[in-house]
């Protein structure tokens, strides 16, 4: 009955956590289109705090010391919606095996009342701010563990999906992640997107 009791009280608090992450600001975005496998969402510019990083866990420390107040304001930001992942190209150097992880980036969007003229400069010369401009972007949901596996079997469904029916794609896939390292997995909203040229049909 104690473990009963024990796990009841556990699942109770993950939910919450969850509930609280979906609370957060998430990037303005309108749906423009939506078929069986994924939606074209028409995003609004929004500033972005990045960084090139080799390291996962080391990326994401950096970022959230900055909206906890590693910035010259020494101000603190409130978490936003989602966490975004993906693979930096570049015009001159391919991406290789070798160099693959030296070109991930790593973003936290800021919330909407922030601009360029407003947002505090970091104090990690590694991060910038940047403003990420208006576009369209195909997204495909998937639930389950962050995992590069997950990832990946997800990507190749969107971008098959899209060669298919004709689609342009832009950019390199980009992951992005909604919920806390506490979220069951079951319970966890993934999305993996392209930048993509969209014409209305």
């Amino acid at each position: 009955m104690i473990k009963i009791n024990l796990v009841l009280k556990l699942s109770i608090l993950l939910l919450i956590l969850t509930f609280k992450v979906m609370a957060y600001e998430e990037a303005i975005y309108t749906t423009v289109y939506k078929n069986s496998i994924y939606e074209i969402r028409n995003y609004s510019n929004r500033l972005a705090i990045q960084l090139t990083y080799t390291n996962d866990k080391k990326g994401f420390r950096k970022l959230f010391n900055y909206i906890s107040g590693a910035n010259i304001d020494s101000k603190k930001i409130n978490m936003t919606t989602p966490v975004t992942q993906s693979t930096k190209i570049s015009m001159t150097i391919p991406v290789t095996q070798s160099n693959e992880k030296a070109n991930k980036v790593m973003q936290f969007f800021l919330p909407s009342n922030f601009t360029k003229k407003n947002a505090p400069e970091p104090t990690d010369d590694e991060l910038s701010l940047k403003t990420i401009e208006q576009g369209y972007y195909a997204v495909m949901k998937y639930s389950g563990r962050i995992t590069d596996k997950n990832f990946d079997k997800y990507k190749k469904i969107l971008k098959d999906s899209l060669i298919k029916d004709n689609i342009k794609i832009l950019s390199s896939a980009i992951k992005a992640t909604y919920n806390g390292p506490f979220t069951l997995p079951f319970l966890r909203r993934n999305e993996v997107m392209f930048l993509v040229i969209w014409k209305d049909q």
